[in-house]
């Protein structure tokens, strides 16, 4: 290994085998690590208490646009007025004009309706006989009706928000991907454009006329709307296809875990919980922070100026927090995972997730009761070179 090795993820990782290279960096205090793309080296920070200190310090940045920092992509995912690159207090003011949608009390009030399209799907799927996908008849079109009912996003253009977020999400191999990806970005903007200004003349009760009225009303400019509805809706689709993808295929390949969960209904949520820190859901990094002064970050001087990469799967399986952290343990007992970040910065959806999986586990549970895999474990395919892992899809019967 060299003084400042390179952390290249493989094209095509091998089900949900833990990285070994994040698994070798939890041994050791922050270290300095190379990234495929962008410019310079940067601080690998793995360790659960690291990881928390960093990612809710203001003295680490998120203000990176226009800096050649390293990065796992060729490209910056969110658009240039993200809120993923505002640093607090602005952050805040941002963040706020969405937040109360994706609350506790308004995610309780919408689980009816994610509950009634879960049974819809599975009844889709039903119909169709084994053997079926059920990635394809349930965990995937799921979160894109939701993502798109909550933005107002007519159902026939929710295929290219998926479509969209399929490009973005993907890593670039080369320039002519990431041009293709920066098309992308150039025809989600226009998309949400165009439905903002529908909003403005005709306007719903959905996210997108909450977004405009915020415009209007002075609280954010276009460009952060723009940023806003981008984000949510290639993210609400991806991240939750993809994760929940991982945990049904935990269910399929851990019968003792079905099992328990048909048994004790209840136990859903916490096992939700519980896989969420298991699974090894990003396949890299995230957004690089920067330094905006010294700080002593786990023993080791990061000075000003330099860039510093946090892991949340790692911070997932720090044996110092969590015991036998490689063990799916759903009576497990300890401090939160932190799947969905940590800090301002962290996911501004995690309530509505966690009841998509919820809602969606349970009623695989308990419709099909024989519910298993069709195929073995090893023929099923995985996705290379995503930024969030998941299954291509997953075939069953029952």
């Amino acid at each position: 290994m060299t003084e400042c090795p390179l952390y290249d993820v493989p094209a095509d990782p091998p089900e949900l085998e833990f990285d070994p290279f994040l698994r070798a960096a939890l041994q050791s205090p922050p270290s300095r690590i190379r990234l495929p793309h962008g410019e310079g080296d940067c601080w690998l920070v793995t360790r659960y208490d690291d990881v928390r200190f960093v990612t809710s310090d203001p003295r680490f940045s998120r203000d990176i646009v226009g800096r050649p920092t390293p990065r796992m992509t060729r490209h910056l995912i969110p658009l240039d007025r993200a809120v993923s690159f505002v640093d607090p207090p602005e952050h805040a003011r941002v963040r706020s004009v969405v937040a109360p949608v994706f609350g506790s009390a308004a995610v309780e009030r919408l689980r009816p309706r994610v509950r009634a399209l879960v049974a819809a799907l599975v009844d889709e799927m039903l119909a169709a006989g084994p053997p079926a996908d059920v990635v394809r008849y349930v965990v995937s079109p799921l979160p894109l009706a939701v993502v798109g009912e909550l933005l107002g996003v007519p159902p026939e253009d929710r295929t290219r928000v998926r479509d969209w977020a399929w490009t973005l999400l993907t890593r670039a191999s080369d320039d002519a991907a990431a041009a293709r990806a920066q098309q992308v970005k150039a025809a989600a903007r226009q998309y949400f454009r165009e439905l903002a200004e529908l909003r403005r003349s005709r306007p719903a009760g959905d996210l997108m006329t909450r977004m405009v009225e915020a415009v209007d009303a002075g609280r954010i400019d276009e460009e952060e709307l723009l940023a806003l509805a981008t984000l949510i809706g290639l993210n609400g689709w991806h991240a939750v296809r993809n994760n929940v993808s991982n945990m049904v295929y935990l269910l399929l390949t851990r019968p003792e875990l079905r099992e328990r969960l048909r048994a004790e209904p209840e136990s859903v949520p916490r096992a939700v919980e519980e896989l969420l820190r298991w699974i090894p859901h990003k396949h890299g990094v995230g957004q690089p922070r920067i330094a905006t002064e010294d700080v002593e970050v786990g023993g080791v001087l990061v000075r000003r100026g330099e860039v510093v990469q946090v892991s949340y799967v790692a911070a997932g399986r720090d044996p110092r927090r969590f015991p036998d952290p490689d063990a799916v343990d759903i009576d497990r007992q300890g401090p939160p995972h932190l799947a969905f970040g940590h800090g301002p910065h962290h996911c501004v959806a995690p309530l509505l997730a966690r009841m998509e999986a919820e809602e969606l586990l349970s009623a695989l549970l308990r419709r099909l009761p024989g519910l298993r895999s069709a195929v073995p474990a090893e023929e099923v395919r995985w996705q290379g070179s995503v930024l969030i892992r998941g299954p291509v899809g997953l075939p069953v019967t029952w």
